[in-house]
């Protein structure tokens, strides 16, 4: 009975208009998502882990990186004014094209990216957020599929009580965990590339998956360290599931 719902679900999928994604260019991650890439009329939701895990810095660039490889201008909403802008240019975003949306109140961003998301003419959309209750979430991800333009939102926290609440489900179609991850060493210190720990919790039609990966370069791309390009794709995070 499961495995003839899982194929009526499947045909009901397949028979949705078809989604255009975005492909990351690295075959251990694009052979783990559906369509082999990041959808993009679809919300994605990011948390980062790790020491100073409350500023999302590496979370941030990952973002940075994935819209930095779409065409067109950027909406960023937040009310926190710790963006160091000048620094998306690392990841291949030129801060010309961010249309930055300042809140007063968290409640509101989503108000703003669900505004921002029926504007066709954004490459994307990224909000940060500590609360993304069900209904919230739903509402983003509908208007997404309507306008094909992807949503990201980060989940951000400053005290033990706000993670707990970032840490709750949503109607995300991926849920992203980005952590430091030690670079490969070399003779002279300081000249490694950042490495990431990339962990894909949730996703909509494929499975848990964590990988090592050099953090995002000036175009926005990501690399397999030289260490572990030539080795088995890496273990499946199957603890992740549950989420």
């Amino acid at each position: 009975m499961l495995a003839d719902l899982r194929h009526r679900i499947e045909r009901l999928e397949h028979g949705r208009r078809s989604r255009a994604v975005l492909p990351f260019g690295l075959a251990p991650i694009d052979r783990r998502l559906p369509g082999e890439g990041l959808a993009l009329g679809a919300l994605h939701e990011l948390i980062e882990a790790g020491p100073g895990s409350e500023f999302a810095g590496a979370a941030t660039l990952f973002v940075a990186g994935v819209v930095a490889r779409l065409k067109g201008p950027v909406l960023w909403c937040l009310n926190r004014r710790d963006l160091f802008a000048p620094g998306f240019m690392n990841a291949g975003l030129h801060p010309d094209r961010v249309i930055y949306a300042e809140t007063f109140r968290e409640r509101d961003v989503l108000a703003v990216m669900e505004e921002g998301l029926r504007e066709k003419g954004l490459a994307a959309v990224v909000g940060e957020v500590t609360r993304l209750g069900l209904t919230a979430s739903r509402r983003l991800q509908l208007a997404a599929e309507a306008s094909n333009v992807p949503a990201f939102v980060l989940r951000r926290w400053w005290t033990v009580a706000e993670k707990e609440l970032a840490s709750l489900p949503s109607a995300a179609v991926t849920r992203w965990r980005i952590s430091p991850h030690p670079s490969l060493a070399l003779p002279t210190p300081g000249l490694g590339r950042v490495c990431w720990h990339v962990e894909l919790l949730r996703c909509r039609g494929g499975e848990p998956h964590s990988w090592i990966l050099e953090a995002c370069n000036e175009k926005g791309r990501l690399a397999l360290p030289s260490d572990l390009a030539d080795r088995p794709d890496q273990t499946p995070v199957r603890r992740a599931a549950t989420r």
